[in-house]
């Protein structure tokens, strides 16, 4: 009852949904309701692509629910452009209404599937199923830096360990089409056999979302050098470090994201709300650090 409901609204038209909403819910945004819709939603294509309202009393719960294009979020599904809204449902979500886009849809399950793909980069050649979904889940958090103040440390694992089934149910489909994952659904389990031969991760690499391949690439490419992205992963498949690389590349997404994301939410929110929204989560995060040294 003390957790806030956070809800994302995929819309097709923002300037549109957003001028409905003022007419409905003025008192929901900051001041920047002054400034009209097109404003707003100019706002909104900054950063992770998503307008936050926060602290929204609804039915005696607090919620806060951010409004992304339909073809912003399709983007970040595929090709992993900021990890925003891609990590948040790269873990088990309630989908209220879903529409028959076929595109919206090929990219949930493809986001999805580039979670597991680097997830295997990442882990050794043998794990549990709680490792991966832990390696998972932890994906949107790399080099967030409200991880180093701002959110409780515990926050990956307190979002796998009750979550277990629903995480199998998010995950079992792509599991069992896997070939390195012998996934004994009956028995709640996996067994997996990476293959982590220079030509298993190559294979990996080259599945990735594009803009991960992107920012491995900047990272091992020393500057002045022109070489394409396909050799650049065979070296990185060959490197002994190959997931430290992969992990890299993916704080790099991240910490770009979030920094403008948290940026935005002083301007989206206002100053009051943005001051009430980051004590709640100081609290919880020192909730957090007093739970684990007691």
């Amino acid at each position: 009852q003390n957790n806030m409901l956070d809800f994302v609204f995929a819309v097709d038209d923002s300037v549109t949904w957003h001028m409905m909403n003022l007419s409905k819910n003025k008192s929901h945004y900051s001041f920047l309701k002054y400034f009209g819709p097109k404003k707003i939603t100019s706002i909104q294509s900054y950063g992770a692509g998503i307008y936050y309202n926060t602290l929204v009393p609804c039915n005696g719960r607090m919620i806060k629910y951010g409004v992304i294009s339909t073809d912003a979020l399709i983007e970040d599904l595929f090709h992993w452009k900021t990890l925003y809204v891609a990590g948040r449902l790269q873990k088990p979500v309630k989908i209220l209404t879903q529409s028959e886009n076929s595109k919206l849809q090929a990219a949930l399950i493809s986001n999805l599937k580039s979670a597991v793909t680097a997830a295997f980069l990442m882990l050794p050649e043998s794990f549990s199923e709680e490792d991966l979904y832990m390696q998972i889940a932890g994906l949107s958090y790399s080099g967030d830096f409200r991880m180093i103040i701002g959110e409780d440390r515990s926050k990956v694992q307190n979002i796998v360990k009750p979550n277990i089934a629903h995480f199998q149910k998010l995950y079992s489909n792509i599991l069992q089409d896997c070939p390195q994952v012998v996934y004994k659904h009956h028995l709640g389990r996996l067994e997996a056999s990476i293959d982590k031969s220079p030509e298993g991760q190559f294979t990996q690499l080259m599945a990735l979302p594009k803009t991960l391949q992107q920012k491995i690439t900047s990272l091992v490419n020393p500057p002045g050098k022109n070489r394409d992205v396909e050799e650049i992963l065979l070296q990185v498949a060959h490197d002994p470090d190959c997931g430290f690389v992969v992990h890299q590349g993916i704080s790099g997404i991240v910490r770009s994201s979030s920094v403008v994301q948290s940026a935005k939410t002083i301007l989206t929110a206002g100053a009051k709300k943005s001051v009430r929204y980051s004590m709640k989560k100081l609290y919880k995060m020192t909730k957090g650090w007093l739970r684990k040294t007691s």
